[in-house]
């Protein structure tokens, strides 16, 4: 008999382990060292057994960025017969990233410990989540979630994005019945690999079992507003799918088309209680609460790259609360939100000090054009327990699949401390920047400028579907250059005003004094077609990108043509900025 999941349970240990985290930190350290010394990159930097102490750690093994191990990665994918990054526990798989940072996916190493580690975050999570917004018996979650392509290295192993390995894992599938309302789609829908079908069916599913929908949630806040933009444009069909009991012939996938028939029913009266609501809406706001009466929450990753779809999530959601989801990468977990019933733009990860070895960086030191970041004094770097609160610093990670003094290229914020470890406010990836002279414009900083800029369309009932930008070191002298889809026609007149409010939203001293000077050129607005960054988001797909794990490269580098390519084809008007002539 399966042991009933106890939250109350799970936050006691939560509380008890945060309350020392100084001496679990070098217990995990311990362990993870005692488990993968004998491996060959712990035996090149001189770690000889696993009761080696955090300064001698430190000392010894270098911080690194991936492409310091991309060679040890690349012999474990080519079947080295010796240990290269872990023995006590061997990698099991590869976890590819999105590669829209950097326009190129990494293989993160993957074993056993990663799935088990997960799964502490995921019930971390939900206890404190279910304390706040319980969720009644026989709810379901419309959960926008997918599989991704995957293949098999010259070692056997498979690479494939971290979320599906982990949604195809029994350990996985065993915790979330215990802790989570069941998906109320099939998972023959989940793990299709016809993206646009897929999103078609849990659509579908959401709606025949709308008045059981407690969640609504994926992995990312883009991923939950990308759904409704299309439900936007597909509610009829799926209404007449209902009517009829007979799927959309769009679906061409027999295996999903079987596992729809199944749940898929003829009944006209749930058509027309949908389609009345529908055409009930005014501009799909509160879309959410009208079509799923009985949701609790929206659940995603809402902080960082994903908070310029807060607005138009908060539109259909009206209001429902969002909730964000908690804090990792393809590398490994940071932290959980453990006060949901903040808003996304107040929420913090409190570090859970047992799930790997953390350390942090402290920013404002040397720059390091290859990583964006900074060349670091190794007496600079401090433990989880040392960091100071209003600070902040990059992320590096030791865990327990291999990966050792890891730079995740993560800024974050020290907010507090939780017991004895900190609570971190995500600020921005580091990498991600805009950079012609002496300027220096992170993720962050070209967000508030596109929201300053955007808050000008309102009055035509405009707004930004999406954003990106370029730095163009080709024309002389170089400039930023800003790429928006917009959801209508935008007069030159109030384009030229947004393309001056962009560059004067840039408060950088650097960037100013760069442009006064004419050191940077002006600024360009170039305005695409609709469709453009889902033309994106097909590219990444057709890569082997999972959709929940896709996020919109805010910054595309020169090095990344193919996307470039694509926005470049798209641009059907653009204009300079006047502002510092």
């Amino acid at each position: 008999m399966e042991k009933e999941f106890n939250s109350e349970q799970v936050i006691q240990e939560f509380e008890a382990m945060t309350k020392d985290a100084k001496k679990i930190q070098i217990e995990t350290l311990n362990k993870i060292l005692k488990d993968n010394w004998e491996a060959e990159y712990l035996k090149k930097w001189g770690i000889f057994d696993g009761t080696t102490d955090p300064k001698t750690y430190s000392s010894c093994v270098p911080l690194v960025t991936h492409k310091d191990i991309e060679p040890y990665v690349q012999k474990i994918a080519d079947g080295v017969p010796f240990p290269v990054l872990t023995t006590g526990n061997p990698i099991t798989a590869f976890a590819l990233s999105s590669g829209t940072t950097q326009g190129k996916r990494k293989y993160i190493p993957y074993n056993d410990i990663f799935i088990k580690t997960s799964m502490q975050v995921y019930q971390t999570s939900f206890a404190f989540r279910n304390k706040e917004f319980p969720i009644k018996n026989g709810g379901k979650a419309l959960n926008f979630i997918y599989g991704g392509k995957h293949f098999t290295t010259k070692s056997g192993l498979l690479a494939a994005p971290a979320s599906t390995n982990i949604n195809h894992s029994k350990l996985f599938k065993k915790t979330m019945k215990a802790i989570q309302t069941p998906a109320c789609s099939p998972d023959e829908v989940i793990f299709g690999l016809e993206f646009q079908q897929s999103l078609y069916c849990h659509l579908l599913c959401g709606l025949i079992f709308h008045e059981e929908i407690q969640v609504v949630s994926s992995n990312f806040a883009h991923s939950i507003v990308h759904s409704f933009r299309t439900f936007e444009t597909v509610w009829e069909e799926l209404c007449n799918d209902i009517r009829t009991g007979v799927l959309s012939a769009r679906i061409t996938v027999p295996c999903v088309r079987n596992a729809m028939a199944k749940i898929l029913k003829p009944n006209p009266e749930l058509a027309d209680e949908i389609h009345n609501k529908c055409l009930g809406l005014t501009n799909w706001y509160g879309l959410i609460p009208e079509i799923f009466p009985n949701t609790k929450y929206i659940y995603g990753i809402m902080t960082g790259s994903m908070a310029p779809y807060l607005e138009k999530l908060r539109h259909y959601a009206g209001g429902v609360p969002l909730q964000s989801g908690d804090y990792g990468a393809s590398e490994g977990w940071i932290g959980v939100n453990v006060n949901p019933e903040l808003p996304p733009e107040m929420t913090t990860f409190v570090v859970l000090p047992n799930i790997g070895y953390f350390e942090f960086i402290p920013l404002g030191q040397i720059h390091d054009p290859d990583l964006g970041s900074v060349l670091v004094e190794p007496e600079s770097v401090v433990g989880l327990t040392d960091v100071k609160v209003g600070e902040e610093y990059e992320v590096v990670i030791t865990s327990f699949a291999g990966l050792y003094r890891y730079r995740l290229g993560d800024v974050v914020k020290v907010t507090g401390f939780h017991n004895s470890t900190p609570k971190l406010q995500f600020i921005c990836r580091r990498n991600v920047m805009l950079t012609v002279n002496v300027d220096k414009n992170t993720e962050k900083d070209l967000q508030l400028s596109v929201e300053a800029a955007a808050k000008l369309l309102t009055a035509e009932k405009l707004e930004v579907v999406d954003f990106t930008s370029h730095v163009d070191l080709v024309s002389e002298p170089g400039h930023y250059v800003i790429f928006w889809e917009v959801n209508g026609e935008v007069s030159d007149d109030l384009l030229k005003e947004c393309c001056n409010c962009l560059d004067k939203s840039f408060v950088d001293a650097g960037y100013v004094t760069s442009r006064t000077s004419k050191a940077i050129g002006p600024l360009e607005l170039r305005v695409l077609s609709r469709g453009t960054f889902q033309k994106i988001l097909d590219h990444y797909v057709q890569q082997g990108s999972v959709v929940n794990q896709h996020k919109t490269p805010r910054c595309v580098s020169a090095a990344n043509q193919s996307v470039l390519k694509i926005l470049c084809n798209n641009v059907v008007k653009s204009c300079l900025s006047t502002a510092f002539d």
